[in-house]
């Protein structure tokens, strides 16, 4: 199992998380932030520094937001694991339950 990035982070992308990020798992996609589960280590130094608290363990996630689980996993099944998100940057596309969503109010 992995963390997660939920609903929270969409519109929002604080990338705290991506700051604090020691193996360079955490992705930006056009609306939102996404956790590679074959990169992250499970160390957790994401969760308390986001300020929308959209980070949670895998098991953990809220049931509203379970979906997420699987989201953060489908996002990569185009582009593999790349080992780095710094370096691909913005990847410009979204998983469909995201992209799916309107714009969120902040």
């Amino acid at each position: 199992m992995t963390y997660v990035i939920a609903r929270p982070c969409v519109d929002v992308k604080d990338k705290a998380c991506i700051q604090e990020c020691p193996v360079d798992c955490i992705y930006e996609g056009e609306r939102s932030l996404y956790i590679h589960p074959s990169e992250c280590v499970d160390c957790g130094a994401c969760d308390p520094v986001c300020p929308v608290e959209a980070i949670y363990y895998s098991d953990d996630v809220p049931d509203e937001w379970a979906d997420y689980v699987r989201a953060n996993v489908e996002f990569f099944h185009d582009i593999g694991s790349p080992q780095g998100a710094s370096v691909l940057g913005n990847l410009h596309r979204d998983h469909p339950i995201t992209s799916a969503l309107e714009p969120q109010c902040n």
